[in-house]
């Protein structure tokens, strides 16, 4: 075909090979290829050393300016930006209004082989896959929003890459562009989002509920839950995903809200009334009022602190959690507890504040370590043993599957135990009684994080807790042995702990007497009477519970 009228852009990660691509494309339009990095540093200099000198904004405000001096060529054929570019909203509005855009994606693995060393690139250094992963996740939805046409470089070679951008292209110019996309998209693209209804939402919320939605690249759904009353967002995040919280902060700025970051130490680190105090002093500094609203980025105790900060601030301002965890997902941003830990346990001062939404963006488990992947698993499984057959049964025949984040089963599971949750909490918001079942397993679970100091994995404590109080409910002649195995069989199945040390008992009774589900001198337990069938129990004896541990002891 001959030369393009319309330009072709390339935007795309670190290591999709967009310089590769678009020389060879070029040549093969008999065009020009112009690459804005190669602009930026004939204008500026070294890019690294430009960034170091004079920060991330400066950068960006220049980038941009190189960005709209390229398209304003009269021979431009083929252009490919940094993989940062799509950051700012000036860019991939005059991208897609000037060009076609092509987002070549790529695996993990593929791109560290072809960026080999990575010394030259300041954002990968210390863990290269993790810090790659983290920024293509946090841009994702720049690059699907961008794009006229997606394309996965995988194990393709250049020329077949270009043929099919050739082939997209003249679809597009024929006015077929939903050809284009629906045989080049990824997952990220055409998967609809799944809406879950909770009932009883924030004194805020006119609904008296909210939606939890589970889908990918949902970011651009934030600014219509904020609504227009917002000024100022804070987005409360760990350290370990600022760079996801640039993202976020510039999608928000960019609508025209006010965005704060502030970063908290993370996982249990977090949750301590320290961290609380600073997050009420940025508040306060940012003239935070009523109308404004918190934004939970991060696991399970991101969202429980946030939570609580939203609640107490003010006597109770909007939160919205974007939870990255599959913890987080499944348990923590939905239902409205909030809490810090205290010396004496975990989470014993909270509030119960529902979210005025929840944003459960899949694609954020893509970067998450197998380990966190396999632990939040733990809350799944619970959610099958109380509720959910289906659950335990999809489990059983995928399990190989089940802590792959790009495997379908995966997502069908955290649809199922958010649905068993959300039905729980609609019924019981405040714990009055129904609430209590998902607790199962959390009475001994929680007195193993403390006994731990809070670094032993939740999933991990709660995995034993089950079979703590499977063993239970067996020793009283409530549950048959057929499911208290088979709470081993799963769980081990998908590389979860079902013992625990024995000469821990007396620090973990003192734990499990310090639970919030006891009423006065009577402790109290979840066990299970079937699958499906939990129920409190009373516990006549602390003999029952330590003839129980022996059960799980190493």
């Amino acid at each position: 075909m001959p030369a393009p009228n319309l330009p072709i852009i390339l935007i795309g990660p670190m290591g999709s090979g967009k310089t590769t691509v678009g020389t060879h494309l070029a040549q093969r339009l008999a065009t020009n290829y112009t690459d804005t990095d190669e602009l930026f540093v004939a204008q500026h200099g070294n890019i690294g050393q430009f960034f170091t000198a004079h920060g991330e904004e400066v950068f960006r405000d220049n980038e941009q300016e190189v960005v709209a001096a390229a398209l304003t060529r009269d021979d431009l054929g083929v252009l490919s930006l940094g993989g940062g570019a799509v950051i700012r909203l000036a860019n991939r509005e005059i991208i897609r209004e000037r060009g076609y855009v092509v987002f070549l994606d790529v695996s993990e693995e593929q791109a560290l082989d072809r960026l080999g060393d990575a010394s030259g690139r300041p954002v990968l250094a210390g863990d290269p896959a993790r810090n790659w992963s983290r920024i293509r996740t946090a841009r994702l939805d720049h690059f699907t929003h961008s794009a006229h046409q997606v394309v996965d470089t995988t194990g393709l070679d250049v020329d077949a890459v270009a043929t099919k951008i050739i082939q997209g292209y003249q679809s597009f110019l024929s006015g077929d562009s939903t050809a284009v996309m629906t045989e080049n998209t990824t997952s990220a693209t055409t998967e609809e989002p799944t809406i879950i209804k909770v009932a009883g939402g924030s004194e805020h919320e006119t609904s008296g509920g909210y939606d939890v939605v589970i889908g990918r690249g949902l970011l651009s759904q934030l600014p219509d839950i904020l609504g227009a009353q917002t000024h100022r967002v804070a987005i409360i995040l760990p350290r370990a995903l600022r760079a996801t919280g640039d993202v976020v902060k510039s999608t928000l700025d960019e609508a025209g809200f006010n965005a704060i970051l502030v970063e908290i130490p993370d996982s249990e680190e977090g949750k301590h009334i320290e961290v609380a105090s600073f997050c009420w002093q940025v508040l306060g500094q940012s003239d935070f009022t009523r109308s404004d609203a918190v934004v939970s980025v991060g696991g399970g105790a991101v969202s429980d602190l946030a939570g609580f900060v939203a609640a107490t601030w003010l006597r109770g301002v909007r939160v919205i959690h974007m939870p990255t965890t599959l913890l987080g997902m499944v348990d923590a941003s939905v239902g409205g507890k909030t809490g810090i830990n205290t010396a004496e346990g975990k989470n014993l001062v909270g509030a119960f504040h529902p979210p005025a939404g929840v944003l459960a963006d899949l694609d954020t488990l893509l970067t998450l370590p197998k380990n966190e992947l396999i632990s939040g698993l733990a809350e799944v499984v619970k959610c099958g043993f109380i509720a959910d057959a289906t659950i335990l049964e999809l489990i059983e025949d995928n399990m190989s599957q089940v802590s792959n984040p790009h495997a379908p089963i995966l997502r069908e599971l955290i649809e199922r135990a958010i649905r068993v949750k959300a039905d729980i909490v609609s019924q019981d918001l405040k714990e009055s009684n129904l609430r209590q079942m998902l607790n199962y397993g959390h009475t001994l679970g929680h007195a193993i994080e403390l006994a731990e100091r809070y670094q032993y994995r939740h999933g991990a404590a709660i995995a034993v807790g089950m079979v703590f109080a499977a063993e239970l409910a067996r020793s009283v002649g409530r549950l048959d042995d057929a499911t208290v195995d088979r709470h081993r069989t799963i769980l081990e199945g998908i590389g979860l702990p079902t013992s625990y040390q024995g000469d821990r008992w007396a620090a973990l009774l003192d734990g499990i007497r310090r639970d919030k589900k006891n009423r006065g001198e009577q402790l109290r337990f979840v066990i299970l009477e079937a699958q499906g069938k939990p129920v409190i129990y009373d516990v006549p004896d602390e003999s029952l519970l330590f003839a129980a541990y022996q059960e799980i002891a190493e």
